[in-house]
């Protein structure tokens, strides 16, 4: 017999399996011994009151001996199968190629960056030097984004497909079960690159095909149909389904759509700052305390108000993270987060964007890119005000909001350094107005969190797409081209790691044989 109950448990108690199975043995009025053992299904940290506690949901097995899940890697090899193009090795692409050996197609994956080991190396050129590689970088490369996004798993796409999937199959390629449970899953940018190998490994040893260094510069097509793509290098692949998972950064690849013509479509977007502050405050703000206990993580938080009828809102919150430079081009600051598995860095850093509607820029209902150029134009601003190397424009909080430039900068985790500036010129006057009068209504929500010790480094905005390539809603394929499948955050369905991999498997399950 099963029994599920909730418990709240004090943070040192958290990792005694007896101490769970006593108290739970105690509400189910029972003997200990006849609990044989027990699964913790879902954790979260409740800290509204004076104590925080973990609020547990558990599985006690009463005089019956748990099943141990497994989770089955058995893939045919499809070495002799039909291929399907799959344009970029993301969570969207890696996931999408997983899903096709179960399908019995042959994943071709093409990856305009670098294996993760090599991608490494250009990522200490551009944080020592400010040098970018357009093709390997923090967002190209083999994992995308997602492979320095921080690992976080939290989504809201449970309708959208088999979230607990994807998450068994990171366990399967290397994660901790903790994601299994935890409400707010993480992996961890130092962790990932290993899980990304092994998802490699997996598909290169059933038959897939993976092509690094190969950049797409056309898609090819025949009476509405498309037969491949072409590489930079002249090389053609040939295949009857393209699946296009490139990315939020890819602005080649709207390029190409352009070119040929094919319907593209402007997307709102989010545009502003990431914020830091010591991980002290965050975590006296949010657990009530002095010190945060040894047996609490880093503290995270959620913001967001309205602003004059314009949401204003936190993402992407990295508890003791670091901020990371991810331009993708030369002559633009492009600035994002993430956090080692232990966030054990002494900062929290959160992007903290303001709503980008169409009617805010000119032209965008006539013309699809008006928002990609705007958000390029503001990341231009930013590297001209920062006085280039990749340093960053800054300003401390409170500085921020009443105007002021700030003497001096307090230190910080972004490598390439910060340069004191005045962010009202580089945010777009609506940006930079919203942001003023929400940060200190932020302040209002969360004790200390509006204090001059913050700083906010600009831009971050590539929160997503600017852009979407639209698909029909029951075949996944774009309106014009039928066998090619716009997929992920690149194309305006997806915005994380989940979502993007759940895009990415249902893309898969589009293709027709």
């Amino acid at each position: 017999m099963q029994h599920e109950l909730e418990l709240a448990i004090l943070p040192e108690r958290i990792a005694d399996q007896t101490h769970i199975l006593q108290k739970g043995a105690a509400l189910l009025k029972i003997a200990p011994a006849r609990i044989k053992g027990l699964k913790i299904r879902k954790r979260s940290i409740d800290a509204r009151g004076k104590q925080a506690v973990f609020r547990v949901r558990v599985i006690f097995y009463i005089d019956e001996q748990p099943i141990p899940e497994i989770l089955p890697l058995e893939y045919a090899n499809v070495a002799d199968d039909p291929p399907a193009i799959i344009v970029g090795a993301g969570p969207a692409g890696l996931f999408a190629a997983l899903r096709c050996l179960e399908k019995k197609i042959r994943p071709i994956i093409i990856e305009r960056g670098k294996r993760v080991q090599e991608r490494r190396r250009d990522l200490a050129v551009l944080n020592r030097q400010g040098i970018v590689n357009p093709d390997s970088n923090y967002c190209f490369g083999e994992g995308g984004a997602g492979t320095y996004s921080d690992g976080k798993l939290y989504t809201r796409s449970n309708k959208r497909g088999d979230v607990q999937r994807v998450l068994q199959l990171l366990v399967a390629h290397g994660a901790t079960d903790d994601i299994l449970v935890d409400a707010r899953p993480h992996i961890g940018t130092n962790k990932l690159p290993h899980i990304i190998q092994a998802i490699r490994h997996t598909i290169l040893n059933h038959g897939g095909e993976i092509h690094f260094d190969s950049r797409v510069v056309d898609i090819v097509e025949q009476f509405g149909h498309v037969k491949g793509v072409k590489l930079a290098s002249g090389e053609h692949i040939n295949a009857e389904h393209v699946i296009l998972a490139t990315g939020h950064s890819a602005r080649d690849i709207f390029e190409i759509f352009h070119r040929r013509r094919w319907l593209v479509e402007p997307k709102p977007f989010a545009l502003g700052v990431r914020i830091e502050h010591p991980q002290q405050i965050i975590d006296q703000a949010q657990y009530h305390c002095n010190v945060r206990s040894e047996h609490l993580p880093p503290a995270y938080y959620s913001l967001v108000e309205q602003v004059d009828g314009r949401g204003v809102f936190s993402f992407c919150m990295c508890p003791g993270g670091i901020i990371a430079p991810c331009a993708t081009d030369k002559g633009e600051i492009v600035v994002n987060g993430w956090s080692p598995s232990k966030r054990n860095n002494p900062y929290a850093n959160s992007g903290t964007v303001v709503q980008v509607n169409l009617e805010d820029v000119p032209h965008a209902v006539r013309y699809p890119f008006a928002l990609l150029d705007f958000q390029h134009e503001v990341e231009e601003r930013a590297y001209v005000v920062g006085g280039g190397k990749l340093v960053a424009p800054a300003q401390r909080m409170v500085d921020f909001v009443e105007g002021r430039l700030s003497n001096t900068l307090p230190v910080n985790s972004y490598k390439p350094g910060t340069h004191s500036a005045l962010l009202s010129e580089v945010l777009p006057p609506f940006v930079h107005d919203a942001l003023r009068k929400a940060i200190p209504l932020f302040g209002k929500k969360m004790k200390g969190y509006y204090t001059n010790e913050a700083i906010l480094v600009g831009v971050e905005s590539r929160t997503s797409s600017p852009v979407r390539i639209p698909r029909d809603k029951m075949t996944l394929q774009h309106p014009q081209i039928k066998g090619l499948y716009p997929c992920g955050e690149g194309a305006g369905y997806a915005g994380g790691i989940v979502s993007a991999a759940i895009d990415g498997m249902n893309c898969a399950d589009a293709i027709k044989d």
